[in-house]
This record gives structure tokens, C-alpha cells and sequence, in this order.
């Protein structure tokens, strides 16, 4: 075994041989603290951001933020090639779409082509819960990591306060005798925070007597599930960003009369919190190429991609631009294609999907404790996942190229199984070992997609039309992407949706909130199951936005903490350093 064939995520205690001793392999947190930073003036000198007061404001010396006012100026730029990165199903042994989208824009620059990466900023939620952090893994990260797990530019801080405003507002209006009438039964303006906590998901609000407010029924979401974060990542400016956050629905009248945020005046203030974060972060990766990092919804609750603003950014700076889409392709590409690219004009030049022999033999049927066996068979029955995912995106007439994220407990004969078994579908499967060599690990997948750009075979479409009505628009996506028999929705559901054509809402693309696991709504279905139902638990009308949310299944967009979090092993060290986060 040699080090560059080691994958963290599969042996986070393995040892390798080094000079004829045993040494560990070292942690993603290590490896970033050891990182050889540039200056950010350096970084955005490469793409050619002049240091000026009216460029950029360095945040740290690592980080900045770009200026609103320079990017109207490189408007009449042409732009580059934008690249999407996506997945097959998320199964707990990995797939690794940001290690991957950091690697390929590394070997993009590696094979002399400018390339940034666009990615979203990760949620302390995920961070000391589950999944950990998201800044990549490996040698193909972008740094300073901790500060992106964490904290970063205080953007997530930003969109919770903007939030929180207006539910503040909202109770405050109640209070001062409720000029708008507003029924305090159909206020659907939830609060929100960025950490998992099931213990918010149904609360009551006001209590304790007169001088406290009119008792009513609330909630909390986390924040990336927040449609002022969705408006956030959709807005074109700051005008725009305003515009959208008045005309969000925050409750209705006795007579069902739609309240929104600007009958309340809340946009003014709510845009003055937000003026600052609206801004894109730029950082690095390992190998001190450019990362733009700003905003970050869920795309099992939210539409799961980075801001327009940050994508349209890298596309003036860069040749290449690699983005990401969360989850798996039935939900974080299908929700970028069919949401982000439908409202900012946005048009992929090719589509990267990532996958993981460990993941395929998963929903091949293997457990987890059995993935260090070589198993092709489990391997073939699990390539029938990564097969819809490819069928998937063709359905948006896009190129597409397979990405196989390396792992030390791969065998010669799985890989070969997976790239032959890709040739059936005439796609090219490329070997990439990123999170152990860096760019030099994806020179090979960087060549791939450079030529699959120059092919021009791009043929780009929405999976429906804006007139399609909303249960159809759901329909199609239910059969098409997610492979299901029929969409199932009580009398109340159906006619919400007739009640939102009705009140000019009809054109809305849709939002579907539902396990990442399966492209059902039972995450314990593996592979590629078909003949499904979806069963559409609560739909919710995002005006600002301009999406309509489907909640199905039993996904919560107030997840909760495992039983053992991430939390536990998170903690600051003897020498004042982090550690446990990821």
C-alpha cells in the first residue's frame, strides 16, 4: 500500500509506510493546518482583481469579499465554461462531490487552464452533527478550513438575523393591534437557526401573559432552509435581493388574503443585515487556486446550490468554473438545473458525476462493515444507481462524464468493472485520486471535461415548461427523476396548488424536500428503486423566492442531532487548536 492510494474517509487510522517507519495518515484538519496559504492579494491577482478599496475588502488575510459595485463592471465580460458537479445517491460510505469539485479545479489549473471553484459554505448543523464538515478532504481542500466549517464571514449569521427580523416584526405587528388583520392561526412565517435541534421543530410562542403577545403555534427550521437563504443564493443584486424579501408570504387574513413582507416594511432592514454578506467569498484550495464560497441551502430541503451572484463571479474571473449541487443528481442537480439555471440564465457546459465503488457495492446490497472485500457482483447490482443518475441528466440534454473518487480498498477488477460497465453507456468513467495527490490526481478527469466543453454537444432543457401546471410540473419529476408510479396528495394538497395558480403563481418551478438517500421517500431503498409513491406530506409557497416547496416523506427541514454527534469529539487542544472537525 502507498499513501497516495489512502482515503480518509475509509481508514482514518490507517498506516502507511514512510522512510521504513509507521506513520499515520493524517486527518483532513492537519493537513489544511499545514496548508502553504498565499495572501488573498495574491490569489486574486491570478484572475486578475485589481487591489483596489473598491474591489474587494480582505476579511482576514486569507479571505475577502468582493464588491457589488466591481462585479457591474465585469458584466461585459465573456464568460467561461461553468461545470456541474453532482452524485450518485449518498450512501454513508462516501461519495465525495466537494473533495471532487476542489480536484478537478485543480487539475484544471495543472493542465494550464484558469479555473475556479464555486462552492457553498457549509452549516454548523451538518458540522457538529452528522456529516461533518465541507470543505473538501484530503489534499484537495479549500482553506483556512476551519474558519469555513465555522464561522466564516458571518453570512450564515447574517441570513438567520435578516430572518429572525421578520418574525419579530411579525409578533411586534400582532402586539400593536394587527392593522393588517393578520390571523394569528395562519401565520406560516417560521424562526429559524443554523444547528440541528428537534426540540424547536413544533413550538408556543407568547406565553406568560398579556404583555408578552397573543399566544399562537410556531416552529423553527434550520437556516438553510430559510427562504431568505434561498432568495440569498437567487438574487442577481442587491435590488433584486430587496424586491424578492418584500414580496415574501408571511401569513394570511381570516379571508385568506396573502400578507406579505413588504406590508410590514421588514425588507429595508432585513436587506441593510444582508448587505454585507451578499458580497461572494473568495478563498483558496490547497494547491492556492481561487474559491468563491457563499451561501449554502440544503437540496434535501432547500434547492441545494451556491449564489448565483458567487457562479456568475467565477464565470467573468475564470475559463472554467466547477460547481457543485447538493446531494445526490435526482435532487441537487435536477433543483440547480431546473430553479437556479431557470432564473439566472445560467447554462452548464457539462455535467461531472461522482461516485465511489464503496457507495455502488453499498446499494449493491453490501454493509458497511464489509467494504474492505472485493465484491464485483455486489458492485454490478449497485452500478444500476449510478446508471439512472447519468439517464437522469442526459433528460436535461447535457454531456456527462463519471468521476470515480479513489479509495485504497478499491481493486483493479472493481474499477474495471465500473469503467467498462460506463462504456455500455457511453460515458467515460475516469480513475481520480485527488484526495491523495491533489490536482495531479485529476488531470486525466480535467482533459475529459476541457473536451467534452469543445464537443459543443450541450443541448441544455428544462425537465417542464413554466407553463406546465404544479402537480404535473411535481409529476414530472416524481416519473422522470425519481423513477415513481404516481404523486399522491390528499384533497387539502391539491387544492392549496390550485389556490396558488389562481393568485398568479402557476409559472413556479418546484422545490421537492425529501430524503437524499433513495430516489424514493424510504431511505432504506438502495440502487435505483422504481414503481414508487410519492407521497406529498406539505407544500409550502416561497413568493420571494419564486419556488413552491414539497415536503415528502417523512424529511424534516429541522433535522435533529444522531445519537452520537460530531459534536462529542470536537474540542480546542493543549495548544489552542481545533480538534474533532472532520
Amino acid at each position: 500500500m502507498i499513501k497516495k492510494d489512502i482515503n480518509p474517509a475509509a481508514y482514518k487510522k490507517f498506516k502507511y509506510i514512510e522512510g521504513g517507519k509507521m506513520s499515520a495518515v493524517k486527518s483532513d484538519i492537519e493537513i489544511a493546518r499545514a496548508a502553504k496559504m498565499k495572501p488573498i492579494k495574491e490569489i486574486l491577482d491570478g484572475i486578475n482583481v485589481p487591489d483596489k478599496a473598491d474591489v474587494y475588502s480582505p476579511i482576514s488575510r486569507y479571505i475577502a469579499k468582493v464588491k457589488l459595485e466591481y462585479l457591474e463592471k465585469l458584466k461585459t465580460k465573456k464568460d467561461g465554461k461553468l461545470i456541474l458537479v453532482t452524485a450518485i445517491t449518498p450512501t454513508p460510505a462516501g461519495e465525495g462531490k466537494t473533495t471532487t469539485s476542489v480536484g478537478l479545479t485543480d487539475g484544471l489549473n495543472k493542465i494550464g487552464k484558469k479555473s475556479i471553484v464555486c462552492l457553498r459554505e457549509p452549516s454548523l448543523g451538518p458540522s457538529f452533527g452528522m456529516k461533518g464538515g465541507a470543505a473538501g478532504g484530503g489534499y484537495a481542500q479549500v482553506v483556512p478550513m476551519e474558519q469555513i466549517n465555522l464561522h466564516f464571514t458571518g453570512d450564515f449569521h447574517a441570513i438567520t438575523s435578516a430572518h429572525n427580523l421578520l418574525s419579530a416584526l411579525i409578533d411586534n405587528h400582532i402586539y400593536w393591534g394587527n392593522k393588517l388583520n393578520i390571523d394569528v392561526r395562519r401565520v406560516v412565517w417560521k424562526r429559524v437557526m443554523d444547528m440541528n435541534d428537534r426540540s424547536l421543530r413544533s413550538i408556543n410562542i407568547n406565553l406568560g401573559g398579556v404583555a408578552n403577545g397573543y399566544p399562537r403555534e410556531d416552529g423553527f427550521d434550520i437556516t438553510v432552509a430559510s427562504e431568505v437563504m434561498a432568495i440569498f443564493c437567487l438574487s442577481n443584486d442587491l435590488k433584486d435581493l430587496e424586491k424578492r424579501i418584500g414580496n415574501i408570504t408571511i401569513g394570511y387574513t381570516r379571508d385568506k388574503k396573502a400578507i406579505y413582507a413588504k406590508d410590514l416594511n421588514a425588507q429595508g432592514p432585513m436587506t441593510v443585515l444582508l448587505k454585507d454578506a451578499i458580497r461572494p467569498n473568495v478563498t483558496q484550495t490547497l494547491e492556492n487556486n481561487p474559491a468563491i464560497i457563499h451561501g449554502g441551502p440544503f437540496a434535501n430541503i432547500a434547492h441545494g446550490c451556491n449564489s448565483v451572484i458567487a457562479t456568475k463571479t467565477g464565470l467573468k474571473l475564470g475559463d472554467y468554473v466547477i460547481t457543485e449541487a447538493g446531494f445526490g443528481a435526482d435532487l441537487g442537480a435536477e433543483k440547480f438545473l431546473d430553479i437556479k439555471c431557470r432564473k439566472s440564465g445560467l447554462k452548464p457546459n457539462c455535467v461531472v458525476i461522482v461516485a465511489t465503488i464503496r457507495a455502488l457495492k453499498m446499494h449493491g446490497g453490501v454493509t458497511k462493515e464489509e467494504l474492505k472485500k472485493e465484491n464485483v457482483e455486489a458492485l454490478k447490482k449497485g452500478l444500476v444507481n449510478l446508471e439512472k443518475h447519468i439517464i437522469n441528466v442526459r433528460k436535461f440534454g447535457l454531456p456527462v462524464a463519471v468521476a470515480v473518487n479513489h479509495f485504497i480498498t478499491d481493486t483493479d477488477q472493481e474499477v474495471k468493472a465500473l469503467i467498462d460497465y460506463c462504456k455500455t453507456l457511453n460515458v467515460k468513467a475516469t480513475l481520480c485520486t485527488h484526495w491523495s495527490n491533489g490536482g495531479e490526481g485529476t488531470k486525466e478527469l480535467a482533459n475529459d471535461v476541457v473536451e467534452l466543453c469543445k464537443k459543443g454537444e450541450n443541448k441544455f432543457k428544462f425537465l417542464y415548461e413554466n407553463s406546465t401546471p404544479l402537480f404535473k410540473k411535481i409529476e414530472a419529476i416524481a416519473k422522470e427523476i425519481y423513477h415513481a408510479s404516481e404523486v399522491v396528495a390528499d384533497t387539502k394538497i391539491r387544492d392549496q396548488l390550485k389556490n396558488f395558480e389562481e393568485n398568479g403563481y402557476d409559472k413556479l418551478p418546484i422545490c421537492i424536500a425529501k430524503t437524499q438517500f433513495s430516489f424514493s421517500t424510504d431511505p432504506s431503498l438502495k440502487g435505483a428503486p422504481s414503481g414508487h409513491v410519492l407521497p406529498i406530506r406539505e407544500i409550502r409557497l416561497s413568493s420571494g423566492a419564486e419556488f413552491i416547496v414539497v415536503v415528502c416523506g417523512s424529511i424534516m427541514t429541522m433535522p435533529g442531532l444522531p445519537r452520537v454527534p460530531a459534536a462529542d469529539s470536537i474540542k480546542i487542544n493543549d495548544k489552542g487548536d481545533t480538534e474533532g472537525l472532520f
